[in-house]
């Protein structure tokens, strides 16, 4: 099944940045899914959209065997580099390559938002083991000083009708479905610490921001870069700091 347009094309595009701008996961949240999940040696773990490896590699410590499915080229070979001992297919969330009842946990980070729900849901509960669980977690910007909400309004221009974590659509599955139980949730803070380049390979790797015009694209970039010279709390700064909000969703199959 092919992956929504703006996904194909913008993750693609953006693998090197989004390796390079995306934050990493605080420890207390991936510590949080793990233990609810029962993530860890003698279990096998599924990170479905996997993207370059980011919240894979986060589950290395526990010593679980790791499944990553990615459907993006680019991402997949960047995911096989940083956590060479997972093995890393090729896949969506509606089309698994995986046998029925082969995982113990599915996890999905940045990407349940990109799916068809029900056909998504229908997949993960086949190859969960029994009482298996899925974890969702996503990381959200958190604009606090007047240049953050300034860098949502930049970013904000290249938008266009792509799915999106925070219009909460993504929910509409999991109130409907009879496979899940309801959505359990928590909620963690964290801050992503860089220079100029880093907060611009952040937003370069969005997925909209990737696949629109290289000239709009680079525009948006520019007045990204003039904003963080020029702004008085950021310019000068070796380390600039980007708080975000951090959700994770946990949840088990039924029968």
């Amino acid at each position: 099944m092919a992956i929504h347009d703006a996904a194909a094309r913008g993750f693609e595009a953006a693998a090197e940045a989004y390796e390079r701008g995306r934050p990493t996961y605080p420890a207390e949240a991936v510590e949080h899914l793990v233990r609810v999940l029962g993530i860890g040696p003698v279990r096998r773990v599924l990170d479905l959209a996997a993207g370059t490896g980011k919240l894979t590699r986060a589950l290395v410590p526990s010593r679980a065997e790791i499944v990553a499915v990615e459907p993006v080229a680019a991402m997949r070979a960047r995911l096989a580099e940083a956590v060479p001992t997972a093995e890393v297919l090729a896949g969506t969330a509606e089309s698994i390559p995986l046998p029925d009842g082969s995982v113990d946990a599915v996890v999905v980070g940045q990407a349940f938002h990109w799916f068809d729900g029900e056909r998504a849901l229908r997949e993960i509960h086949r190859v969960l083991r029994p009482r298996g669980g899925l974890g969702l977690i996503w990381q959200s910007r958190a604009p606090q000083r007047p240049w953050q909400h300034r860098l949502e309004v930049l970013i904000d221009r290249l938008a266009t009708s792509e799915p999106r974590f925070r219009t909460g659509d993504w929910r509409r599955a999991f109130e409907t479905t009879t496979l899940f139980e309801p959505l359990r949730e928590a909620e963690f803070r964290n801050v992503q610490r860089g220079g100029a380049d880093m907060l611009v390979d952040r937003v370069a790797s969005i997925s909209y921001v990737a696949a629109a015009s290289a000239e709009a694209r680079d525009a948006v970039l520019a007045e990204i870069r003039e904003l963080l010279a020029t702004d008085p709390d950021a310019a000068g700064s070796n380390v600039i700091e980007l708080p975000y909000i951090t959700n994770v969703y946990w949840t088990y199959r039924l029968s």
